[in-house]
């Protein structure tokens, strides 16, 4: 049975080798030294302390899921967040899965940022979308993507650019989205 995808919890990142990985190193500790690493307002200041050593420790060896299990760890996250309503501000509760959407979202963001220098590195211009995990109610946006091809460039460019819950519009990597890409 395979890893995440359809038959399991977690992503099927199709091309997840040793040196995507070195790639994924290569882009976090770009954003690191360039103070453009994500840190999610939603961690506590001990979690946003210990966010990059846990997302590099992932890259180089681990994948989203065990992520999701550091992030889940008591005093990551804070307990609440400020929403805005229709009435105004609320404070809620945090979602029971923000250590999974945040994993996954910035493990998949960068073996995205990975997978396309190594595309562009071999003359490898587009890369296919496809759906990296289930999900039980695909968005009809993201669900027009699958099988589309995207050109590398674009994608790294939009993935440098925008960070976190940033919506990249008609790009796979989004928020929830379940979304990668590969190459073929």
């Amino acid at each position: 049975m395979l890893k995440g995808g359809p038959e399991g919890v977690g992503l099927f990142l199709h091309d997840l080798s040793q040196t995507i990985r070195e790639l994924m190193l290569a882009e976090i500790e770009s954003d690191i030294g360039e103070s453009k690493l994500y840190i999610s307002d939603r961690l506590t200041s001990y979690g946003r302390q210990d966010f990059s050593r846990l997302l590099q420790e992932a890259a180089r060896s681990h994948d989203e899921v065990w992520l999701a299990g550091q992030l889940g760890a008591d005093g990551m996250f804070n307990a609440s967040l400020t929403r805005c309503t229709a009435r105004g501000l609320a404070t809620v509760k945090m979602p029971r899965n923000a250590n999974e959407t945040l994993a996954e979202g910035e493990f998949n963001r960068y073996y995205l940022r990975a997978l396309c220098v190594f595309a562009l590195r071999n003359n490898i211009r587009r890369l296919r979308i496809y759906r990296a995990k289930a999900v039980s109610r695909p968005g009809a946006e993201a669900q027009a993507l699958v099988g589309k091809w995207i050109d590398a460039e674009r994608l790294l460019d939009a993935l440098r650019t925008n960070m976190g819950d940033e919506a990249v519009s008609g790009l796979p990597g989004g928020l929830n989205s379940g979304l990668s890409a590969e190459l073929i």
